[in-house]
């Protein structure tokens, strides 16, 4: 069971007294082996938690009602290329975040490429940047799922999409910037880490790790956004045989 803080009225009598009851507290983001990139986050929180961890990966399983219900939403005549370029929290101030996101003429680069073979479906909010030439696509969890299990490639960066995939055991392509894949990945998937930084970032409000995910300009260490990923190196993965996972790494943005 998942609580929020906010809302603990009778949290005691309810899951304390007289219980056996597991509390999961701690904060794996805070922890040395994490800070100091020792370990793959699952593992930082199961130890702190004393839970034996033997590689286990998250899993997914979807209905059959499901899977009619959501199919006829991103029925297509075209193999489907699934694409997630944004994330975040809704109505962020800039729709941007460079330590995060796939840059737009980057991502518009891939999708110029592949969009004569494959129907490229974007996964996005109203509220997050658009592409030409895709087919936006705004729907629950669930639903996006089904997509994700139809689709015959996919172009991820680190946020649901490529949890998702590997639940689904959906082999991906997942680009990089500020997080690693050795602590937020997977080795199913096609890593392609950003190249190295350009220019010497201010790093006057980093506490914990080097760069906010929010993206602040002052940290950004690029003389622009082309010099974070070579488009045609995107593009050669998606291409190859899905299935066969690699990494592809730069010096990481790390």
């Amino acid at each position: 069971m998942s609580l929020g803080l906010n809302n603990l009225n009778y949290f005691y009598p309810q899951h304390i007294e007289g219980k056996d009851t597991l509390l999961f507290l701690h904060d794996p983001y805070h922890a040395t082996d994490f800070v100091y990139q020792r370990g793959h986050l699952i593992e930082v929180w199961c130890a702190l938690c004393g839970v034996p961890y033997n590689g286990e990966l998250p899993e997914i399983y979807l209905t059959a009602k499901e899977k009619s219900q959501y199919a006829p939403m991103f029925a297509s005549q075209k193999p489907i290329l699934a694409l997630q370029t944004n994330g975040g929290v809704s109505n962020q101030t800039d729709k941007y975040s460079w330590p995060r996101d796939l840059p737009a003429a980057t991502a518009q680069r891939v999708v110029n490429a592949m969009a004569q073979d494959y129907n490229v479906v974007h996964i996005r909010r109203q509220d997050q940047l658009g592409l030409q030439g895709v087919y936006p696509v705004q729907a629950e969890f669930r639903a996006l799922a089904v997509l994700i299990q139809m689709s015959a490639k996919r172009l991820f960066i680190d946020s649901f999409a490529q949890h998702t995939a590997v639940a689904l055991f959906k082999p991906s392509v997942v680009c990089w910037i500020a997080n690693t894949p050795s602590q937020f990945g997977y080795n199913m998937h096609t890593n392609i880490v950003a190249k190295a930084p350009t220019v010497k970032p201010e790093l006057r409000n980093s506490v914990f790790s080097k760069y906010n995910i929010t993206g602040q300009v002052t940290e950004f260490p690029y003389q622009s956004e082309d010099e974070i990923f070579d488009a045609d190196e995107i593009i050669a993965a998606l291409r190859s045989e899905v299935g066969v996972p690699k990494m592809l790494a730069h010096t990481a943005a790390v």
